[in-house]
C-alpha cells in the first residue's frame, strides 16, 4: 500500500472540529423538528377542538396514530443510518414536515387533520427526529458526547421557549390556520441547506477521529464492513461491537432500559399535550398558559449543557437517577396547589429534570452499546418506547373526561418517574466477546 497516496486523502487536522459543525446543524433540526412536537400541537387543543367539534379524549387519539406512524418508522430507519448516515433523511423528513404542516393550515375536518398529521407531519418529524441527529452526533463524539448532546439539545429549549409565545401571537394576527402555515414555512428554511452542506455519517469518512483528535496517516479496512476509515491510534476506547435486531432482544439490558425509558415516556406524552389546556383549566389565561411552557423550555435551554457535562464526567446512571428524581418532585409541587408561585417552580423543577432525560437517555444507549450498530439497536428500542408512549396521551384525555380535572394523570406520572429513578440504576452495559469490529489501531 503506498503510505504516501493514503496521507493525500486523509484530512488534515484542524485547530476546529468538524463534528461542532454537526452540532450546529443539529441545532436548527431540533428547533424544526420542535413544530410537530406534541407541546406545540398542545397550543392548538382548544382552538382546533371547538372549530372542529371534538373532545379532548378524542384529539389525544391523534398522538396515538402520531407514535404508532413514528414506531413503525424508527426500526427501519436505525440500520440504514448505520449504513448509509442521515443526511438525505433530514432534507426528505423537514420537506414532509413542513407539507405537512401547510396542509394543516387547509383542513375543513377532523378526519383530514389526523391523515395529515399522521402521514406527512410525523412520517417527517420521524425522519428528522431525535433517532437521526443523536446516532450521528454519537458517531462524531465520544468522550465529549453528552457535552455535544447537550448543546444539540438546545435547539429543542430554543423552540420550546420560542414557540408558545411565537404562536398565542400569530393566533392573535393570522388564526390558528395561518401559523400552521408559518410553521410550515419555516421548518424546510432551517434544515435543508445546513443538513445538505454539513451533515456527514462519521468523522472516519473524511479522515478524522471522534473529537477531533489526530488522524491516522493509513487507512485500515474493517473486517465486518470493508469500509477503509483513515485513523488514529485509539487508546482510550475499546473494539466497537455490532448488535443485531435478534441479539439486542435477547439482552436484558435492552429490555430494563426500554422499560426504564419507556412508562416515563407514558406520561410526558400526555403531559406535554395536556400542560396547555391544563393551566387554563385551573383559571389563568392561554398567555399565562404559554408562559408556563416557555418556563419548561428555558429551564431546558439553560440545563441542557449542565448534564451533558455532569454525564460526561460522572457514572450516566446515577445521573440519570437525580433527573427522574427532579422531574418527579417538580411534578408534585405543580400540582399540589393553584398558587402561581408553586405552579411555576414546579414546572421550573419538571422542566430542568425533562431537558437532562433528552440528553441522559441518548448517552445512555450510545455508552452501552458504542457507535457501530447504534442506530439498528435505537431504531429497534425507540420502536417499544413509542409502544409505551402511544397511550399517554388519550390515556391523560380520557381521564380528564371522566374525572373532570388532571390531578390522577399528574400524580401516576410522578410515580412512574420515581420508579425509573430506581430501575436505572440496576442497568449494566452489555457484555459481548465476539462479532466486533475494531474501528481504530491499539498499540
Amino acid at each position: 500500500m503506498d503510505v504516501q497516496n493514503d496521507i493525500g486523502n486523509v484530512a488534515q487536522p484542524s485547530s476546529f472540529f468538524y463534528g461542532w459543525y454537526i452540532v450546529g446543524v443539529a441545532i436548527l433540526v431540533n428547533i424544526a423538528g420542535t413544530f410537530a412536537f406534541s407541546s406545540t400541537l398542545s397550543i392548538f387543543l382548544k382552538p382546533i377542538t371547538e372549530e372542529l367539534g371534538v373532545s379532548r379524549g378524542a384529539f389525544s387519539l391523534i398522538r396515538t396514530f402520531e407514535i404508532g406512524v413514528a414506531a413503525l418508522i424508527v426500526p427501519l430507519l436505525g440500520p440504514w443510518l448505520d449504513r448509509h448516515g442521515g443526511r438525505g433523511v433530514l432534507v426528505v423528513g423537514v420537506l414532509m414536515e413542513g407539507t405537512g404542516l401547510l396542509l394543516s393550515s387547509l383542513v375543513q375536518s377532523f378526519w383530514q387533520f389526523v391523515l395529515v398529521r399522521c402521514s406527512l407531519v410525523i412520517a417527517g418529524e420521524a425522519l428528522l427526529g431525535s433517532l437521526v441527529i443523536n446516532v450521528t452526533i454519537a458517531q462524531w463524539f465520544v468522550r465529549k458526547r453528552g457535552r455535544a448532546m447537550g448543546m444539540a439539545n438546545l435547539g429543542t429549549g430554543i423552540a420550546k421557549l420560542g414557540i408558545p409565545l411565537l404562536a398565542a401571537s400569530l393566533f392573535v394576527l393570522v388564526g390558528w390556520r395561518g401559523t400552521w402555515a408559518v410553521f410550515g414555512i419555516v421548518a424546510p428554511l432551517l434544515v435543508v441547506v445546513p443538513a445538505l452542506i454539513f451533515i456527514r455519517r462519521r468523522p472516519e469518512d473524511m479522515g478524522l477521529r471522534p473529537d477531533g483528535e489526530a488522524p491516522l496517516k493509513r487507512a485500515e479496512k474493517l473486517p465486518a464492513t470493508g469500509e477503509t476509515p483513515s485513523t488514529a491510534r485509539r487508546r482510550s476506547l475499546a473494539a466497537e461491537r455490532l448488535w443485531s435486531r435478534s441479539e439486542a432482544l435477547r439482552l436484558p439490558t435492552f429490555w430494563l432500559l426500554v422499560i426504564t425509558f419507556g412508562i416515563a415516556s407514558v406520561g410526558i406524552a400526555g403531559l406535554n399535550l395536556h400542560i396547555f389546556s391544563y393551566i387554563t383549566d385551573i383559571g389563568y389565561s392561554p398567555l399565562i398558559a404559554a408562559s408556563f411552557m416557555s418556563t419548561i423550555a428555558l429551564t431546558q435551554l439553560g440545563s441542557t449543557l449542565v448534564w451533558g457535562a455532569l454525564a460526561d464526567r460522572f457514572d450516566v446512571r446515577k445521573v440519570s437517577c437525580v433527573q427522574f428524581l427532579i422531574q418527579g418532585v417538580g411534578l408534585v409541587v405543580a400540582i399540589s396547589s393553584a398558587d402561581i408561585r408553586l405552579v411555576y417552580a414546579g414546572f421550573f423543577l419538571y422542566g430542568t429534570g425533562l431537558a437532562g432525560s433528552f440528553v441522559l437517555r441518548e448517552l445512555i444507549w450510545a455508552n452501552f452499546f458504542g457507535r457501530a450498530s447504534l442506530g439498528t439497536v435505537r431504531g429497534l428500542s425507540l420502536f417499544f418506547s413509542h409502544l409505551f408512549a402511544a397511550s399517554g396521551a388519550p390515556f391523560f384525555g380520557f381521564l380528564h373526561d371522566r374525572m373532570g380535572n388532571y390531578n390522577l394523570s399528574f400524580t401516576i406520572f410522578s410515580c412512574a418517574l420515581f420508579t425509573s429513578s430506581v430501575l436505572i440504576l440496576l442497568a449494566k452495559p452489555p457484555e459481548k466477546r465476539s462479532t466486533s469490529v475494531k474501528l481504530f489501531n491499539q498499540d
